[in-house]
């Protein structure tokens, strides 16, 4: 069956919004990307995008969803690999999207919103944590610490520059049994 042609054009239009507005956050900041530049890169009127989207807090949860099932869809493919491998991944490709983890970091305090998603999203990761966890054989009792230290383990790695070594190094010794 066709699709409607109106619904298709939305959807289109919706991502051109939604690829404007992750561009101008990544490239140029959150509080320095104002609607009406992301209109003006997407090619339409200001007033188009809250057609889409309430505000620009629901703008970034859109962008950070899709951001979400992409990157999962990828961490799935690495199933066969260690989870000292999977986890070096997992930071690679928070790096490349460094400015959005920042923005959802800085935003944590001022929107309701935001905030919600950042709770359920290391609900998430450390559900999915656990599980990696308790496959790779960590006792039980030693699990809920593991899980802790890995995510500050993951956060610290965000925040400073290390080799590749030293990342490796790093998670290698999170991961012993």
């Amino acid at each position: 069956m066709a699709r409607n042609k109106r619904l298709q054009d939305r959807e289109e239009k919706q991502k051109e919004i939604m690829s404007a507005a992750r561009t101008l956050f990544l490239n140029e900041g959150y509080d320095a990307t104002s609607m009406s530049r992301i209109a003006n890169i997407a090619g339409v009127a200001p007033n188009t995008i809250y057609w889409y989207f309430k505000d620009k807090d629901e703008l970034l949860i859109t962008i950070l969803n899709a951001e979400l099932t992409e990157r999962f869809s990828g961490y799935i493919e690495l199933q066969e690999k260690n989870i000292v491998e999977r986890l070096l991944w997992v930071i690679d490709q928070f790096k490349l999207v460094k400015q959005l983890v920042t923005t959802v970091h800085a935003r944590l305090h001022v929107s309701p919103e935001i905030n919600i998603w950042h709770e359920r999203f290391h609900i998430l990761v450390e559900n999915l944590l656990r599980q990696e966890l308790q496959q790779s054989g960590v006792e039980e009792q030693r699990i809920e610490a593991k899980v802790k230290v890995a995510i500050f383990t993951v956060e610290g790695l965000l925040a400073h520059e290390l080799t590749n070594e030293e990342k490796h190094s790093i998670c290698s010794e999170l991961f012993k049994l």
